[in-house]
């Protein structure tokens, strides 16, 4: 059974438990680009469930026999309050906390999903997809488009990003997922990944972080 909780840095637990995610695809052009995707005009948005969720800092347990698992290393938004239909400038008040997920992806197994035009879910919501790091209590004057992304890979960056070049803001996101879905306490929003994503091994050390602000080691097994 997963016990996953989400907690924050100063090791106190959220009040709520664990709920679903939203996922954003494409939201970085560089990313799309490099899996040969087209760029969206509005947020591609898919979701995970609560079992998904696993602590990044415990060793990460890959899915076996259904080929490469690649990372996708995201800010990850902790939802504090219920948000349902709201305009931009009302979704920075439902945040709690800000933090890093990977968004773990069976690619090959995606690729052929996508070419029969089936959902992604089996390459992307399977038990453990989403290693989340502890929560930063968000603070609301925070300028997310200062916030950068960079994930080491056994010493080598592999990916870096600013959130500033999102093709769609963290404000515009949420207001779009909740106008399709309301967002509730413990549900948790991705945010997308920059380029650079690629294939994990057993064995993999990698270095997540959220520049000046929050970093996490984890290993493959």
């Amino acid at each position: 059974m997963n016990l996953y909780r989400h907690h924050f840095t100063d090791g106190s637990e959220f009040a709520a438990v664990p709920g679903k995610q939203v996922c954003v695809g494409r939201n970085y052009a560089e990313h799309a680009k490099e899996l040969g995707n087209e760029i969206p005009d509005t947020p591609l948005l898919f979701m995970k469930p609560a079992t998904a969720m696993v602590a990044m800092a415990e060793p990460l347990e890959l899915p076996t026999g259904d080929g490469s698992c690649h990372h996708e290393l995201e800010l990850a938004l902790l939802i504090g309050q219920p948000l349902s239909r709201a305009a931009p400038g009302q979704c920075r008040a439902a945040v709690a906390g800000i933090g890093l997920a990977l968004d773990l992806t069976l690619r090959d197994l995606q690729s052929e999903l996508k070419k029969k035009g089936q959902p992604w879910e089996r390459a992307k919501a399977f038990d453990g997809a989403s290693p989340l790091s502890a929560f930063i209590a968000f603070e609301q004057d925070l300028d997310f488009a200062s916030l950068k992304l960079r994930l080491t890979r056994n010493g080598g960056v592999q990916q870096q990003g600013s959130c500033a070049d999102m093709l769609f803001s963290v404000e515009t996101l949420l207001s779009e997922i909740s106008h399709n879905f309301s967002l509730m306490p413990g549900d948790v929003v991705l945010t997308g990944t920059p380029a650079g994503v690629g294939p994990l091994c057993s064995g993999d050390h990698l270095l997540c972080e959220l520049e000046g602000l929050l970093k996490v080691e984890t290993v493959v097994l």
